[in-house]
């Protein structure tokens, strides 16, 4: 296996390698037969300091594969643990590779992730690899979370690997280079607790505080500090999925990033019809990770991470868990604050009133009660296009309306500020399951990439409010039925 060259920008730094091996295991990925660039992120890797005419091509597909290794990159995969839907496992990196830490030319530290190079020693049964479907699903659910400004794992390229795949079909063969401020999870501080020895613990605790959470350092208890700084982070990443209608699917403690970020796009989707019991994964079967409970796993999940802590936080486990429990107690407030702030600006809503709160929840269930679609109402809303919906000709919605206006009228803003925090609040488009699904198609059965393409310019701003961008936000026809997600593994 060879080394690319650095003309292309790459500039590592691995730190989590110099963590006890506990952590991780050295391993180079799997070379596949003929791989092939099939989508590239050029803004991307220009931002991190790679230059993108040398790696948009057959030398990129060769390293995007993996069956050639960037110079400078440690190739490791990582172990950690897990709650799935609330049992306890080993798991670990069992088709993903981390390449590398890649520091931009300003400073800053991203990881570099394979996903689907092959087998690794936490693959359990699992071949490694990863079908083209799931990878290209990925790249757009994440880059469009990225443009809706939601903290987010990116999608730097996506290459095909001239194998096949073998699930319930055989599928074409696929890796996504993925990007990240880190791949450090509740899980793997759950690892750490449970087979690691406390020097361990501390040591993981230690370098996650120092790459993302500095301030904390300076605190007179540094790991109470780094837990309530995770918790905030959550809180208001959580609400802002609620705000845009995104549904995770499988939010395990293994899919919780420490740093705050979305990560881990499987059977993930984004709501049409508002709902709060909505659930689009196919394992999920007890609705447990439904859109509507994500705020109360999120602190589930956050109590477990706050456990793998405890001996650090105090000696006497009794005040140790009193301390987690007030930093805990927290997350609702913060949750709470950003979904209201968020709420606030969707409706136009400068300050605040004490009626905020009920007029948002009785718009929310006449939605719920009317089938109403969660992005376009707010659209609506937003350029007073009151048609086309059930809800806007009831007499509800026109009793609730009239309370709006008078909220509106009551705050000292133009008409035009109210219009232009409504825009920049709610979004002209989300990558509606039905595109999604035909982008997918064209991609995987056709080779035609031309649909993913014009999806992701579509998605790449989704505040600009386009003319092209209307035709996106179309629902899809009533005889799809349920929508539902798979996890692609």
């Amino acid at each position: 296996m060879t080394q690319a060259h650095t003309e292309a920008g790459w500039n590592f730094d691995n730190s989590y390698a110099s963590l006890p091996d506990t952590f991780f295991t050295k391993q180079n990925p799997t070379p596949v037969r003929s791989p092939q660039l099939v989508i590239f992120n050029r803004p991307l890797a220009a931002a991190l300091g790679l230059q993108a005419d040398a790696l948009d091509g057959q030398a990129g597909a060769e390293v995007f594969a993996g069956n050639r290794i960037p110079a400078g990159a440690k190739p490791l995969a990582q172990a950690y643990a897990g709650h799935q839907f609330g049992h306890f496992t080993m798991l670990g990196d069992g088709r993903a590779i981390l390449i590398g830490e890649q520091v931009t030319p300003e400073g800053e530290r991203f990881d570099l992730q394979w996903k689907g190079p092959g087998r690794t020693p936490y693959s359990r049964r699992g071949d490694g690899r990863a079908a083209l479907g799931p990878m290209l699903r990925e790249y757009i659910i994440s880059e469009a979370m990225y443009g809706l400004g939601i903290p987010t794992t990116r999608s730097l390229a996506v290459v095909t690997t001239g194998e096949v795949v073998i699930r319930e079909d055989d599928l074409p063969g696929a890796v996504l280079t993925r990007v990240a401020s880190s791949h450090i999870r509740v899980g793997t501080f759950q690892y750490a607790a449970k087979w690691g020895s406390a020097e361990e613990l501390q040591a993981l605790a230690d370098y996650t505080i120092h790459r993302h959470y500095r301030e904390a350092a300076q605190a007179e208890n540094r790991y109470l500090a780094f837990l309530a700084e995770v918790i905030r982070r959550q809180a208001e990443l959580i609400a802002k999925w609620q705000l845009v209608g995104f549904i995770h699917g499988v939010m395990n403690t293994d899919n919780m990033s420490i740093c705050g970020e979305t990560i881990d796009y499987g059977p993930c989707a984004f709501m049409d019809t508002f709902d709060p019991a909505t659930v689009f994964s196919s394992i999920d079967q007890q609705g447990r990770y439904a859109y509507g409970n994500q705020p109360q796993i999120g602190v589930w999940n956050l109590a477990r991470f706050a456990e793998t802590l405890l001996p650090l936080l105090h000696d006497n486990q009794a005040q140790a868990i009193q301390m987690a429990e007030k930093a805990l107690s927290q997350f609702a407030e913060q949750y709470y604050g950003t979904w209201l702030a968020g709420m606030r600006g969707k409706l136009g809503m400068f300050g605040e009133e004490a009626d905020d709160v009920s007029l948002m929840e009785e718009l929310l269930s006449l939605m719920q009660k009317h089938r109403a679609d969660y992005t376009n109402t707010f659209l609506a809303l937003t350029f007073d296009r009151l048609n086309g919906s059930e809800l806007f000709a009831t007499p509800e919605f026109a009793a609730w309306q009239e309370k709006w206006q008078a909220r509106l009228a009551r705050q000292s803003q133009s008409a035009d500020d109210v219009l232009q925090l409504m825009k920049q609040s709610n979004p002209a488009v989300i990558p509606r399951n039905h595109r999604v699904e035909a982008a997918l198609e064209a991609a995987v059965q056709d080779g035609d990439y031309s649909v993913l393409r014009q999806l992701l310019a579509a998605l790449a701003n989704p505040y600009a409010h386009s003319a092209e961008q209307a035709e996106y936000a179309s629902l899809p026809p009533e005889a799809c039925g349920p929508y539902r997600t798979y996890c692609g593994t």
